[in-house]
């Protein structure tokens, strides 16, 4: 196993998730590391990989159903590498939709007691209503309050986290 491999596994509706699954996957690589970037339902095997960080949306206070399929079916190769897990939730920059998402997110993540992640944060998401089907479409405006900055900050952390952590799963 090559300690560097990361596999950035995210769940995407519309793209936004995967945009920002994208750019953490750049700012891992510019820290030094070898990344792995796949949508969560093709992901067959955790067996190439050190660690792993899942990105996925809340949508309607529930995660995307894709990361709790993956969880579910990746729990074993899970519980024996280092975790770290993103999520677009909140569609406004406010510490109440901040909060609530979080409180969202960590609902979601109680049906994994075993599952102790090193790096958890939410950030804001995007809505573009051209995505969207006629019903979600009414009575919503385009947003995009994406902060690329504290995305880029957090994965250049989350790259001295995952080496840290892996020497805990993995020591020499």
């Amino acid at each position: 196993m090559n300690t560097k491999s990361i596999l950035l596994a995210y769940a995407s509706r519309y793209g936004s998730t995967q945009e920002v699954a994208e750019t953490i996957a750049a700012a891992l690589r510019e820290a030094g590391l070898e990344v792995e970037l796949q949508p969560m339902q093709e992901v067959k095997s955790l067996d190439n990989y050190a660690s792993v960080v899942l990105g996925a949306a809340i949508y309607n206070a529930k995660w995307h159903p894709n990361a709790h399929q993956f969880l579910s079916q990746h729990q074993e190769a899970l519980r024996q590498r280092p975790v770290a897990i993103f999520a677009l939730g909140p569609l406004s920059t406010g510490e109440t939709a901040m909060l609530r998402s979080r409180r969202q997110l960590d609902k979601e993540l109680e049906k994994y007691p075993w599952l102790k992640p090193v790096a958890l944060e939410i950030f804001v998401g995007k809505i573009d209503p051209a995505k969207l089907s006629f019903f979600e479409r009414l009575g919503t405006t385009a947003s995009d309050h994406r902060d690329w900055k504290a995305i880029r900050a957090w994965a250049s952390s989350l790259a001295a986290q995952l080496q840290q952590a892996e020497k805990l799963f993995h020591p020499a």
